[in-house]
């Protein structure tokens, strides 16, 4: 293959991985905004909190493995505890309501963040295994922690699939999703089922935080950064739909890519481009129910 060629594969490559990082945190904001009804402007800010905890946890440990293994029940606890204490209050509300709550969470998270870590950018070490490259050519090559952590995603993918299409909590998750009333009439406790949906989003967004520490720098706001793209993605592909989402996030994963390659001067806007295209042609988006 030609360098060219090469180059060409390392962008799809990248894109890819762009794209299924953004899966894990888009995946847990349509669970959130399209079963539980809830626009959650504080999701970016579990994200940066993902990320945080593993820049905190692996300087202690000196293990990044160790770090998530210690975060990951954290994130989830605090997702628990969040539903219970405060966005069980919001579901028969006004949108307007969750959105100043959730605004408000997020000049809270960033408050605290300042006050734990600083203002300071910080880093993350790749594990030591992986922490290599492989050659493509004589002059390009491509790290195999980036690789690993697009095989980490589309397994969580899967899991996260197989769990909503294939088991029996999926199915009363999918059902209380159209009718939250049939389902307390059946006998489940619809609000409990919420409030596992709402852990395992966070859990979602905070774990994407955590392994894209090393790859990408642990710095203030960037749980801003990745919220607006992510509403994107679940708009894309349809709100309440994972398989919208881990489609939208692939296209959106490539196009951000390229767009930044080939296209500099419009990087910005290719994203948004695809969006208005794809609401176009569908409204309610890729997968989406039409309304």
């Amino acid at each position: 293959m030609t360098d060219s060629a090469i180059f060409f594969l390392i962008q799809v490559l990248n894109g890819v991985q762009l794209g299924l990082l953004l899966f894990l945190v888009a995946s847990g904001l349509t669970l959130i905004f399209g079963i539980m009804g809830i626009i959650n402007l504080a999701h970016g800010s579990f994200y940066m909190l993902g990320a945080y905890f593993a820049f905190a946890f692996a300087e202690r440990t000196h293990n990044l493995w160790a770090a998530i293994a210690l975060a990951v029940p954290l994130t989830v606890v605090i997702g628990l505890l969040l539903e219970a204490l405060l966005f069980r209050f919001l579901y028969r509300r006004d949108h307007l309501y969750q959105v100043l709550l959730t605004y408000g969470l997020i000049l809270v998270f960033e408050e605290v963040r300042s006050l734990l870590f600083g203002d300071d950018v910080h880093g993350v070490d790749v594990p030591q295994f992986l922490n290599f490259s492989i050659a493509l050519t004589h002059g390009l090559s491509y790290p195999v922690y980036r690789l690993f952590l697009s095989a980490v995603c589309l397994a969580i993918a899967g899991g996260l699939y197989l769990l909503i299409q294939k088991t029996r909590l999926g199915m009363i998750i999918r059902a209380g999703s159209v009718n939250r009333e049939m389902v307390q009439s059946l006998g489940f406790d619809i609000a409990v089922i919420y409030r596992v949906v709402f852990a395992l989003g966070v859990a979602l967004a905070a774990f994407a935080g955590m392994i894209a520490a090393p790859v990408a720098s642990v710095f203030p706001g960037m749980g801003n950064q990745v919220l607006i793209i992510s509403f994107v993605v679940v708009v894309i592909g349809g709100i309440g739909s994972i398989k919208g989402a881990f489609v939208g996030a692939l296209l959106i994963g490539l196009a951000d890519t390229f767009g930044q390659v080939y296209a500099p001067d419009i990087a910005g806007m290719t994203v948004y481009m695809l969006m208005a295209a794809v609401l176009l042609w569908r409204p309610a988006g890729l997968f989406g129910r039409a309304v």
